[in-house]
Order: structure tokens, then sequence, then C-alpha cells
């Protein structure tokens, strides 16, 4: 409010949207006060936009315009919102027409409407520009349309502004970016996370599951929601059932849509709302199913990761991810959804057997606890004796299979070939786990082809496993593998679980007994162990920089680094 610059270290969901949009329509009210009333001042211009807030993400940017509507009701102050995936044509029409004095905008989209001059948008008298999230605008490639839009607008010397800039986290790159945006000898620097503040990812409880193959993937999550939904109608204190499913990649996010639609879950009339969230819906799609999922008291959310930072979505008592995630990071950052403001959650981590190891090296140190109580984990698909409710769950899941069209799974197919190996998961090993996928799980006689090209790209050839060549465009329905035995179309066999192979008995393949194969016991080979010290964080020959060298202190930024307790 003093009007000094800012940088602050704050996390998701500790109210800083008003924290920024507050003093930035103080600063634009007091340069124009008949903006203060309504109708006082009817000449908004696109032309002479009074202050600019970036955000990394569309959903992000549009929950922030409609934060900053509320604050303008009342009032002449126009807000308007650029983002990617919308008529760039549309946003410059409501600009020229109505005129902006707060513009919310994402990277690219802004450097593309400022460096345009048929847009006929500029900032020449910009008194305040927000950078919200910057340490994820740095993420996902934004430096370059930054400095570029820094290059577009007038410079601080000439007309005055001030700067706010909002980090989860200050490393190395977030340091250089402010140092290049605030008056270096006139900022702040506010720190949030208080040494007594224990972060999202260690306070909620996290169970890691292994499942025996990516065709468990789907029961597993039905099984989740199931007794999610069952403990809430039990339990008074229980939080309705409010999940977000994390997938790695667009494509299995809209062929999970796809399937639990055609489920219990999906039902219209005993079922919750199934939504979903990825790069390519509209942004009209996206808007309104982020929408209607912050509505809702019991929804489930399929999303990438474009909803794993920043979005508030009240009341989300599970956060659910599917397969390894990218980092350490991004799997925090998705935790970071449930158990926001204090309230209670939960998270799962859905694995395979063979992504173990891997996912130890990604997420040492984590307090993420083994658990094997989901029955769907270890069954096989037409070999295992099944009890009645899991044959359910895998019967719904390959009602769905049989709904969906071919070309979906063949897309999620490519799309999981290109994710990330790591250390430990092998080529050969997610070939495997993915043509048991289509063989167990939808009946395929043989995986998808990937194309010459695309194998090529890959280094996929001779890789045992791959089938190399062109699929045809067909849609044919196929559902799980049919084993010949009495029971459902499905061919699960109902019966006692003792002895089967997908049994829970101790010592068995893939538990998490102690000295098990892949197992997270504390001790054990590779486990979640301790990360090893803490950063000793340097000083800095950069007096700049040595302003941030607080978040080595107390607790600063502990959310990103290993922490020295066992975690079991």
């Amino acid at each position: 409010m003093k009007g000094v610059d800012l940088v602050a270290q704050a996390k998701t969901g500790t109210g800083k949207t008003l924290a920024f949009l507050i003093p930035v329509f103080q600063r634009v009210i007091n340069a124009q006060p008949e903006l203060a009333r309504r109708g006082g001042y009817r000449n908004a211009s696109s032309e002479d936009i009074r202050a600019i807030i970036l955000s990394p993400t569309r959903e992000l940017a549009e929950q922030i315009g409609v934060e900053a509507r509320k604050l303008a009701r009342g009032t002449s102050v126009v807000v308007q919102t650029a983002v990617g995936g919308t008529r760039k044509k549309e946003a410059m029409y409501n600009m020229q027409r109505n005129g902006c004095h707060i513009l919310v905008a994402t990277p690219g989209r802004l450097q593309d409407i400022l460096s345009d001059p048929d847009a006929r948008v500029a900032a020449p008298n910009l008194q305040a520009f927000v950078l919200d999230e910057a340490d994820r605008m740095l993420d996902v490639g934004f430096s370059d349309a930054i400095r570029e839009i820094l290059d577009l607008l007038p410079p601080v010397q000439q007309v005055d502004r001030q700067t706010l800039l909002f980090s989860a986290t200050i490393p190395r790159d977030v340091v250089h970016l402010a140092k290049s945006m605030v008056k270096t000898n006139n900022f702040e620097f506010v720190q949030t996370i208080s040494p007594e503040d224990t972060p999202t990812h260690e306070r909620v409880p996290q169970h890691v599951v292994a499942v025996n193959g990516y065709e468990n993937w789907f029961p597993a999550i039905l099984e989740i929601a199931h007794k999610g939904i069952e403990r809430a109608s039990q339990d008074p204190s229980a939080l309705p059932f409010k999940t977000i499913v994390f997938f790695s990649n667009t494509a299995t996010v809209e062929y999970a849509n796809q399937v639990f639609r055609r489920t219990s879950l999906g039902n219209r009339r005993f079922g919750i709302p199934i939504l979903d969230i990825h790069s390519r819906l509209t942004q009209h799609a996206r808007t309104r199913n982020a929408d209607a999922f912050r509505r809702a008291k019991s929804a489930i959310l399929l999303s990438s990761d474009v909803t794993a930072r920043g979005m508030d979505f009240p009341g989300v008592s599970h956060v659910i991810q599917v397969g390894l995630p990218p980092d350490r990071d991004q799997y925090i950052h998705r935790i970071g959804r449930t158990g926001r403001a204090g309230n209670a959650g939960e998270g799962w981590l859905i694995l395979a057997e063979e992504e173990i190891r891997e996912a130890r090296a990604r997420l040492s140190g984590l307090p993420i606890q083994p658990n094997n109580s989901l029955e769907t984990a270890k069954h096989v698909p037409g070999q295992d004796q099944a009890s009645q409710e899991v044959a359910r769950h895998f019967e719904e899941i390959s009602q769905g299979y049989e709904a969906a069209p071919r070309r979906m799974f063949r897309a999620v197919y490519n799309a999981l070939l290109g994710q990330k190996m790591g250390r430990y998961l092998r080529i050969e090993e997610l070939i495997r786990l993915m043509n048991g996928w289509s063989s167990k799980g939808l009946g395929w006689p043989e995986p998808p082809a990937v194309p010459p090209k695309v194998a090529a790209n890959r280094n996929l050839r001779g890789v045992p496993g791959v089938r190399i060549g062109h699929d045809q465009d067909d849609d044919e329905p196929r559902g799980f593998a049919s084993s010949g035995g009495q029971g459902s179309r499905s061919g699960f066999q109902s019966g006692p679980r003792s002895g089967s192979r997908g049994g829970f008995q101790s010592g068995s393949r893939g538990s998490f007994q102690s000295g098990s194969r892949g197992g997270f016991q504390s001790g054990s080979r590779g486990g979640f162990q301790s990360g090893g010290p803490r950063r000793s964080g340097r000083p800095s020959e950069d007096p700049f920089a040595s302003r941030f060298d607080r978040r080595d202190e107390g607790r600063g930024d502990r959310r990103f680094r290993n922490d020295t307790r066992p975690s079991f």
C-alpha cells in the first residue's frame, strides 16, 4: 500500500490474490479519483492501461479476473482478461470498445498484443505490474516472453510504477527475474512461510499403492472413489468426496473421461459430476469445468498439470496421482490442491511395481506411506479369482473401455512413450506395462502400432514388444480379456483370494513388507529415506541476491528440499 516494490514468497491458497489486487486498485484509483464511483469516468482506453497482472495459466488468469471484477463493482474501473486459447480479435474488440484499466493476462498473449500495432493496446502510463506464480512462469519457459514484455513497457526511470512479484519458491532464476524488474534500492522482500508453518505435503496423509500393471489404474481409482463416497455418507465429520485425479498427459485425461463417464460414478441419477481440464479444451470449456468443480460439493476432476499450481478449488478431499509424477516439485504442487487453508485432505499415488524404484529416486524424503488396502491393485484380469466387489469394479471399467473409441487408447499409448524415464525405469519395462494394459485390460490381440517416424525419433527400433507400423482407424470396442471362467461377461471369477497370485499374503510380490521387492519400508534399499542434509544457503556476492538468503532460514524454502527425517 506504501507503493514500494515487493518480492513475496507465499504458498498457494494463502489469499495472495487479494494481497496484490487491493494495492493495485488503490494505486489506479489514487491516480484517477473519479474512478472510485460508478459512472464517474467513462473514458477508459485500451491504449492507456494502468495495471497489468501476469499469470502462468489461462485458468489462473481467469480466476484472478473474476476476483478483480468483484472488487471493481461500484467503481468505474474496467477489468479485462487476455489469455491464450481464446479468440484474440474478440478480446481486442472488448478492450477497444469498453476500454481497460486493469489487464489480467498470460505472458504469451500479452507479448502478442503489445507487439501488434493493429491491436491498439498500450500502457504508456503503467502504474502497477504484477507477476503471480513467478517460479511457475519460468518453469514453463516464459522467461523470454517476460523479458520482451518488459521491453515493450515504458522504462521505470521514465514512468514510475509499482512492481509486485509473488512466488512459492525463490530459486536463482526468480532472483534474476526480480532483479530485472524491481527497484533494487527500494523494495521489500516478504516471506510468509513461518518456521512453525507445516507445508501441505508434510501435513496431509499420503499413500502409495503398487499395482500389478497399468490395467489396474482405472479400477483402483474407482475403488478409491467408492470408498471415499461411502465414508462421507457414513461419517458426518468426513469431507464429501471431491477429488482431482492427475495424469501425466492430455491423452490419458481424455481417455479417462470417456471411460469413467460409463461407470456408476458417471450415472446421472446416482453418480457425481465427472469433469476434465486439459490443454485441448477451449478456454470457454476449461473455465466452465473449473467453475463447475469449484461449486460442486462432491465431484471428480480429471486433469493434466494445468491445475497443479495456483488454482483454488475449495473442499478437495483427495488428490490422486496416476503414474510417475514428472518430478518432486510437481508432486508437491499437486498435493497442494488438497488440505488447503488448514482443512483435511489426503493424497494417493498409484504406481506400477516397475516404477517403484524410480519413484523413490524422485520423491525421497517425503512422508509417503505404503497402502495395500485396495483389492483392485493386485488383481490380474482373466487369471485371478476376484471378489464380487473387485469383479464389479473391473466390469464397470471394461464397459467404459468398450464405449471409448480405439483411437483414444492409441493416443494414450503413444503419449506414454514420451514420458520421462529417469534413472531406474527402462523403456523395455514401460513397453511391457503398456502392452499389458492393451492385452489384459482391453483384450487387444496386439498392442497399438508405433508410427515409423515416432519409433525412429524415440530409438524404439529393436525394442522387444514394440510394433512399428500403422493401425487402421477403426473403433471396434474391446473390453477386459476373458478368462473363460464362470461369472461376469468380462471373465472375472468370484471366489476367495487365498493363495491367488493377486492376493495380499505376507511377502507377496510387490507387497510393502519388510525386504519385499519394490517395498517402501524404512531402511529398505532405495526406500523413501531421508534426503540428506539441508542446503547451507551460501552467502551471495550480489547484495541484491543476498536479500533473498533468508529463504534458507527457519523453514523458508522447505517445500522444495529433501527433509532430513526418515520417511516412515
